[in-house]
């Protein structure tokens, strides 16, 4: 009889728990969940309606193939094209490897070394407005600086340097240099930190000099970083517009721009089909090197 008492409060028991509420822990988690989601869906609506929305509508305006063949057609479209690849070309690989060289400089501990690097730094922390405006306004054939100092010291009236377009140009990839090479070369900076010191030390003492530890060492360990960059700053240059937008504004007769502005010439003579087609064109530049990229870092 006693047994039967004994179990008649465990079976009480489990059937007054088998109908109860979950543990709390998991409600706890439910609502944290929830409140998450609530909190995200914010952020969502707002790429929904700034991003998705605009390049859906982008990519619906250049659905028509007559815009790309008056794309084709267009002789400036030829010509942003191959500005866009010698941008490329150039630009990205005199950066990368100024970047590189630069790198081994900053790394130094010497406190004057620490000072100028953040001198160094200040192109890349300004914004691009002021500062390429104000470099477009010492390029300035009439009263601006460079032109003034010419005249000073030879007695000579300057070059109008934004009136050539290979000058242009040419400026055009030094502003970009000059802009993002800070942020570059904080990049291999931290990946020469990286590198231990010990290699280094093993490597002085069996007698290696500096380019023997830079092919040996530096390299090896920093080639993998190095080709990941180049290939970020390729795709980020491709949607940079600032450097020749700012300084040239495509100029002299629309021989400077990049795919990248060429968008923006096209809204201006109110073609947005040319210039979302523009922007569809510059896919094939883009998409092989962000699969390149992606393929790298999986690894």
């Amino acid at each position: 009889m006693s047994t039967h008492l004994a179990s008649a409060p465990a079976t009480l028991t489990d059937s007054a728990t088998s109908g109860a509420a979950p543990p709390v822990g998991r409600r706890i988690e439910s609502s944290w969940d929830r409140w998450g989601l609530i909190m995200v869906l914010p952020y969502l609506l707002v790429f929904a309606v700034f991003v998705l929305y605009p390049v859906g509508y982008g990519l619906w305006l250049a659905r028509h193939p007559q815009s790309y063949v008056k794309l084709f057609e267009d002789p400036i479209f030829f010509r942003s094209t191959v500005n866009t690849v010698i941008f490329l070309i150039v630009a990205i690989n005199l950066k990368m490897v100024v970047a590189l060289v630069l790198s081994g400089f900053f790394i130094q501990s010497r406190w004057w070394i620490k000072a100028l690097s953040a001198l160094f730094i200040l192109p890349w922390a300004l914004p691009s407005i002021p500062t390429i405006l104000s470099v477009r306004f010492m390029l300035n054939p009439e009263w601006g600086v460079i032109n003034s100092l010419i005249f000073r010291l030879t007695g000579l009236d300057g070059p109008n340097w934004l009136n050539d377009p290979t000058l242009a140009l040419s400026f055009s990839m030094l502003m970009h240099i000059w802009k993002s090479l800070p942020f570059w070369t904080l990049i291999l900076v931290a990946g020469r930190l990286a590198i231990p010191a010990e290699q280094y030390e093993a490597a002085a003492v069996d007698g290696a000099s500096r380019w023997q530890k830079f092919v040996y060492i530096t390299w090896p360990s920093m080639r993998s970083l190095f080709l990941t960059s180049t290939i970020l700053s390729m795709i980020w240059t491709l949607g940079d517009f600032n450097s020749v937008y700012l300084l040239t504004g495509g100029g002299p007769a629309d021989l400077t721009h990049v795919l990248a502005t060429l968008g923006i010439r096209y809204l201006r003579l109110d073609q947005v089909d040319l210039s979302m087609a523009s922007i569809v064109v510059a896919l094939p530049l883009v998409l092989p090197l962000v699969w390149f990229m992606m393929k790298r870092l999986s690894k």
